[in-house]
């Protein structure tokens, strides 16, 4: 029997690697039909065609303080589509308003992505007033979720805000079997320095050009910061900069299937989140994935990749917003090839063993099919 999903987000990017690279794909290789409610217009992106068993269909992005508007097209969007589904995937805690009270729905299932209440605290659009009763807001939706769906969670630490035992599909990623050694030269004969993700001023934008900056002036251009990822607002116009500048290489954003091998041969990744509420009980998905390419990857000492990386080997851990400590990690890596393909040969194996999505992906598959099966 085939089974079919709608797969909803009015906030991530429709290429988002967890949505639209691991669990539709899971879904779509598993023999489901999936519908993916995306904004793919308002990304600048036309829905992509030809995929079998795969519908793509528009739906408005929710951002900033601009969200009602796409809250109620995206509720009218589940009271036309969802009917025709075996299940509900929801991506955004905003869509939990938009089925409250919606009858006759497919089980509806939510994906937990992060501490949303924690993530408020550092969000530019909430004002500083609203920060602690958003925050207790989210909190009763979360216990409102609870009562009435089955609930993912992204990390093992979001259990703690839960009272029942849920799923954990963690942000795992695809891991090649004989990655390039860390180091490799480019065609330019530079060494690359790589980060892969958003850009904001909490997850290092600054640290991260300052530490371009002074690697080349350390190594007389021999390595150079290469950023893959988005950034908005100061921290898009910094990259701007920087780039113009020679100091980083900006490629903004490239989608999860074509990022990943970007960072193939790198001589390192790095990690730089500040000390936040919202990042101190995650494991940042861009450390598994510089890992899982035998990149040795440098992160700040938030609690989850420090003992990863302390345990593994598979990287080095820097103080927060350490320039000089970020760059002295680098420069460590880049004197001595033999311990950065050790530290690279680590952090491959202990991605293989533990963080391979495709040890993940039947665990998936299973939580939506229990879902269905239970109504």
């Amino acid at each position: 029997m085939t089974r079919s999903a709608l797969v909803v987000t009015v906030v991530h990017h429709p290429s988002d690697a967890r949505i639209r690279h691991r669990q539709i794909e899971s879904l779509l290789q598993a023999g489901w039909r999936v519908t993916y409610a995306a904004p793919f217009a308002d990304y600048g992106l036309t829905r992509p065609v030809g995929i079998r068993g795969l519908t793509p269909i528009d739906v408005a992005r929710a951002t900033g303080r601009n969200r009602l508007t796409a809250l109620r097209a995206a509720r009218q969007m589940l009271r036309d589509r969802a009917a025709g589904h075996d299940v509900v995937l929801l991506h955004d805690p905003e869509l939990l308003l938009a089925v409250r009270g919606l009858r006759d729905l497919p089980p509806v299932v939510w994906d937990v992505h992060e501490d949303t209440a924690a993530a408020l605290q550092v969000r530019p659009w909430v004002p500083d007033p609203l920060r602690s009763p958003a925050a207790w807001g989210v909190r009763r939706l979360e216990r409102w979720a609870e009562a009435r769906m089955p609930l993912l969670l992204a990390e093992h630490e979001y259990a703690d805000r839960f009272q029942q035992t849920h799923p954990i599909v963690p942000n795992t990623t695809r891991v090649p079997r004989e990655p390039e050694p860390p180091g490799v030269l480019d065609d330019d004969g530079r060494q690359r320095v790589v980060y892969l993700g958003s850009l904001t001023p909490e997850r290092g934008s600054q640290e991260l050009i300052d530490v371009g900056h002074h690697l080349l002036a350390a190594t007389n251009g021999q390595v150079q910061v290469h950023v893959i990822g988005p950034a908005h607002g100061a921290s898009g116009e910094a990259l701007r900069v920087a780039a113009r500048e020679g100091a980083v290489v900006w490629h903004g954003f490239v989608p999860s299937d074509r990022a990943l091998p970007m960072l193939d041969g790198a001589l390192a990744g790095l990690s730089l989140l500040h000390d936040e509420a919202n990042f101190r009980h995650s494991m940042p998905t861009k450390v598994i994935e510089y890992l899982a390419r035998g990149v040795p990857a440098i992160s700040t000492p938030l609690p989850v990749p420090k003992e990863l990386l302390e345990r593994t080997g598979g990287g080095l851990v820097v103080p927060f917003q350490d320039v000089p400590a970020t760059v002295e990690a680098v420069l460590e890596l880049h004197r001595d090839p033999t311990r950065a393909r050790e530290v690279g040969r680590a952090g491959h194996r202990a991605a293989a063993e533990g963080y391979d999505w495709e040890m993940v992906a039947p665990q998936f598959i299973a939580a939506l099919e229990a879902a269905v099966t239970s109504r």
